[in-house]
């Protein structure tokens, strides 16, 4: 698993890593394929995953390539569910039930159950043996924040995985972070490595109607 949202949130220093190692046959499970030129699409030009389980590639041509060419198996699913999956496996859930997808390729192969007269596919957890996150700032206890949108999918992935390997801004020491501001534990963190102070961090701002003035 690799946490982020296209670019936003993404450990790009543990990705460049991985590139270099030049490590084939992998699956990714990850929102998206990235960029060919960032986030998971760098490993995604190198040819690294034999399969890639996300809610859309549509911003790599590179991915959509070896979808069509038959080189990588990409399983697409929708965003919602998604997310659910992962954090149903990390949190111990047997699966759960949505109408997302009844009556679409999404459904094929999937058990469908009916409530109350409505139709409900059973949607099974995912787990992942590496999930690699991206942090702002982490304690030496692997204590988490997130910065703005950047938590995403982090959190879910961070608390899913048997080896979680974090990518932080900032490492500080113990009791330098407000235990109420803690996103993530630490105790779903296994190795902390200090990353670059790159990244795209996004916030929801308003304006009013009445003034040029944002909040």
């Amino acid at each position: 698993m690799v946490g982020g949202f296209m670019t936003n949130g993404t450990p790009e220093k543990l990705i460049d890593a991985l590139v270099e190692k030049g490590v084939k046959g992998l699956t990714l499970i990850c929102n998206d394929a990235g960029f060919p030129d960032k986030g998971v699409g760098k490993m995604v030009a190198n040819k690294q995953f034999s399969t890639i389980i996300a809610s859309h590639i549509g911003l790599n041509r590179e991915a959509g390539r070896q979808m069509t060419e038959g080189e990588t198996v990409i399983d697409l699913v929708p965003q919602g569910t998604l997310a659910e999956r992962i954090r149903s496996g990390g949190f111990g859930l047997g699966g759960f039930l949505t109408p997302t997808g009844i009556g679409t390729e999404v459904a094929k192969g999937k058990e469908v159950i009916t409530i109350d007269g409505k139709e409900y596919l059973l949607e099974t957890p995912l787990k992942a043996d590496v999930a690699l996150v991206f942090a702002n700032k982490a304690d030496k206890n692997g204590n988490l924040q997130y910065a703005g949108s950047e938590n995403n999918f982090n959190h879910v992935m961070a608390a899913n995985a048997k080896t979680t390997i974090v990518e932080a801004r900032e490492i500080v020491d113990v009791g330098q972070m407000d235990p109420n501001f803690v996103h993530t534990p630490g105790i779903f963190v296994n190795y902390l490595v200090k990353g670059a102070l790159h990244g795209n961090i996004s916030y929801c701002s308003f304006k009013r109607r009445d003034s040029n003035t944002y909040c």
